[in-house]
């Protein structure tokens, strides 16, 4: 990038707003090349004469748009030019077809959203159903739920001992509305709101955005640590925390009986609300109980359709308190502009008819089948699976890094995230781990042939791979 600096006349705003769009447009007409390396942030900060810390915001908002890719000791790399939307008619059937929102050519491992086993057709027929049974409705707002909505959520979320009553319900636009709305609620802006490290990382910005802060708790192999949570209970004083207990994402650890027990304390002890998200427990067979049932005073559950059923159809709930129902279902109303009456009816009649069920258990079964393929292929390197869960947590071996990894396994046709994608907030603990999901191509075989590319990059190494070629 000999002699590049940015355009910073254009535009209006904040100035580390207006260098990440001046970068941005550089990128996206070419001038940045994809794998170029930017300029080093004290560099970069001279040369247009502000702050490191101007251009490290500058710098985190690309990596939010998913332009760049910066790991500690190395810089901060651009990941390529943004495909450009192709409207010609998708191969959607036959061998080796891929899923249409997948860039030409290229295996989708970056999502984990419940596998195409044919759900569509039920889907279509309850869809159909009520759209007859119910079409005033449809044509209208909704301004009253059914108590079949709350009964729906209430079935959905039960697992192991845990079981919610109805009038703790709150059917939402998805899980990730669910906590958004949550959030929204029972917080301020300025607040706190204690994360992992690694997690999902949508939450936090997504809370960052209407003025939380965030604060990051350490965590071990066997998930978030006690200690480290109430250190920062006391040091910062987050009024809530958004957890992941059962098949964490992305690193699938499940937290101990112990583990759960100690959190609760420490969230009783100094006033801290739970969100525990159990979205990827919900196609377990866990045992240990929730978290719900260690603090059920302060405990919010949220859960949905998405990983297990169809992403498409946005069902979510989450179990509260009592005394948080009401702003929690307002909160929810003004973010996401109200429930539509056609999805909620449809996720209830999943639910309520035993369906929702049914595919579950397909979907699990799919779910293994394609582990039991990961499994095979990456014998003898350090990853974390689960046979009911639709991802894998990839400890890459010396010489790899995360973003360098992904970049090469972007080269060779196949989406994955690298570590960064799952950080809360700026973290300086490096994890050399890559998540590859299993669940969006339509055939085992080209699980097969993803898995396999992943393999030959392990098994060559950096020799295998070059940026620039």
């Amino acid at each position: 990038m000999t002699n590049w600096l940015p355009d910073l006349t254009a535009g209006s705003g904040p100035l580390y707003q207006r260098l990440a769009d001046s970068i941005e447009t550089d990128i996206d007409r070419g001038v940045i090349d994809a794998g170029a390396k930017l300029p080093p942030q004290r560099d970069l900060a001279y040369d247009i004469g502000t702050t490191v810390g101007t251009v490290g915001r500058a710098y985190q908002l690309l990596r939010e748009r998913g332009l760049v890719s910066g790991e500690v000791g190395r810089g901060t790399y651009v990941l390529g030019q943004r495909a450009k939307p192709d409207f010609s008619a998708p191969d959607v059937g036959g061998e080796g077809s891929r899923y249409i929102d997948a860039p030409k050519g290229k295996l989708r491992f970056d999502s984990t959203a419940a596998p195409d086993i044919g759900q569509g057709a039920d889907v279509a027929d309850v869809l159909s159903r009520t759209a007859q049974d119910h079409p005033h409705e449809i044509s209208s707002y909704t301004r009253d739920f059914p108590d079949r909505w709350y009964e729906a959520g209430a079935r959905w979320l039960s697992r192991n001992s845990f079981r919610p009553n109805a009038d703790a319900i709150v059917p939402t636009l998805g899980t990730h509305a669910a906590v958004m709305a949550a959030i929204a609620a029972l917080t301020t802006p300025g607040d706190y709101v204690a994360f992992e490290h690694l997690t999902y990382s949508q939450i936090s910005r997504s809370a960052g955005l209407i003025g939380r802060r965030t604060a990051l708790v350490a965590s071990d192999d066997e998930g978030i640590d006690p200690q480290d949570f109430e250190r920062v209970c006391a040091q910062k004083h987050p009024k809530m925390i958004f957890l992941m207990p059962t098949a964490q994402n992305p690193t699938l650890a499940t937290l101990s009986a112990a583990r759960r027990e100690a959190i609760a304390r420490v969230a009783r002890e100094y006033n801290v609300v739970i969100i525990e998200d159990d979205l990827y427990g919900n196609l377990t067979d866990d045992p240990t109980p929730l978290l719900a049932q260690y603090a059920p005073e302060r405990t919010i559950v949220a859960g949905g359709l998405s990983k297990s059923v169809a992403a498409g159809v946005r069902g979510g709930w989450l179990s509260c308190p009592p005394a948080y129902r009401h702003r929690i279902r307002v909160a929810h109303k003004m973010m996401t502009g109200g429930m539509p009456f056609l999805l909620a009816e449809v996720n209830t009649r999943l639910v309520l008819s035993g369906q929702a069920d049914e595919i579950r258990k397909r979907s699990i079964a799919e779910i293994g089948a394609r582990i039991a393929i990961v499994r095979e292929t990456l014998a003898g390197f350090a990853f974390k699976s689960h046979d009911r869960v639709p991802f894998v947590w990839l400890t890459l071996p010396d010489p790899w890094l995360s973003g360098t990894f992904k970049n090469a396994c972007l080269e060779h046709g196949v989406l994955i995230d690298d570590e960064d994608e799952f950080k809360a907030g700026r973290s300086e603990q490096v994890f050399h781990g890559v998540r590859f999901g299993v669940s969006q191509p339509r055939q085992r075989k080209d699980i097969a042939e993803g898995v396999a590319v992943i393999r030959r990059l392990l098994d060559e190494g950096r020799a295998g791979y070059d940026s620039f070629s």
